[in-house]
């Protein structure tokens, strides 16, 4: 599939999941979340997948991988992403930053040998995490309807866009080749990053009543942190919250009348 089918099936998706958005409200869901069965349908799919390969598959890996090992794997991968995050930070005004992220990858391809090595933090170089989602939404784009992706999981319709300008402008992995280095890479990444997730999943299976609920609110609220680098505004007002009643005030006692005096 080329660039352009593959950025034209993204658009056509935002479309589709624009106009079913509409349709898919109901009196007790979450206006965030219109399309609510169809993304717990889609979990449940990433759940089953995740139990019988991904999990199994990230476990094997930790065991046989050192930890320096997938450190360094990690490494390479981040340092990858530097320029692209570099990008998008100039994209959103903050200039000084993309300098950082592009000395980054400057220091961590030389010294540190292609990124294997993290030597820009020790040099206290700052690693951030921008993305084209989060530069939308700084141009005051909101996030649309909340999604679930096959296995990619949590997203909405602004980062799915992102994702797809993330995948096919800012990732130099997907200009590998020959094709089966591609996807090795892919897998590599993949693999290492649901590996560093292990302990993470376990954790969220114990203390999460209704799992799909508590991921999605994590998700909203973690892009959210991410858009305002930590600081966001206070969320406007949901049409369907009552607002909260002051206590009423208890009406003013007329000061007591002293008797006349007798003349």
């Amino acid at each position: 599939m080329t660039l352009v089918r593959c950025l034209w099936a993204v658009l056509r998706l935002w479309a589709v999941l624009l106009l079913t958005a509409g349709c898919a409200t109901g009196p007790d869901r979450d206006p965030r979340d219109p399309l609510e069965p169809m993304n717990r349908a889609i979990t449940r799919f990433n759940d089953v997948a995740d139990e019988w390969v991904g999990t199994p598959v990230a476990t094997a890996y930790r065991n046989v991988l050192h930890e320096q090992i997938r450190g360094r794997i990690r490494n390479f991968f981040a340092n990858l992403a530097d320029p692209w995050i570099g990008i998008n930070d100039v994209l959103q005004g903050k200039f000084f930053d993309g300098f950082e992220s592009g000395m980054r990858f400057v220091f961590n391809s030389t010294l540190g040998l292609f990124g294997l090595h993290d030597v820009a933090s020790d040099m206290g170089i700052e690693k951030r995490d921008e993305d084209f989602g989060q530069t939308l939404g700084r141009w005051g784009i909101g996030d649309g309807p909340y999604i679930v992706l096959p296995i990619l999981s949590s997203s909405s319709v602004r980062d799915t866009v992102g994702w797809g300008a993330d995948i096919f402008l800012g990732d130099p992995v997907t200009y590998f080749r020959p094709i089966a280095l591609r996807n090795s890479a892919y897998a590599v990444r993949f693999v290492n990053r649901r590996a560093d997730l292990l302990d993470a999943s376990k954790i969220l299976e114990q203390a999460a009543l209704d799992k799909y609920i508590f991921q999605r609110d994590a998700y909203l609220q973690r892009r959210r942190n991410q858009v305002y680098d930590g600081n966001p505004p206070r969320e406007p007002r949901l049409r369907d919250e009552e607002p909260e009643k002051e206590p009423a005030k208890e009406p003013a006692k007329e000061p007591a009348k002293e008797p006349a005096k007798a003349q």
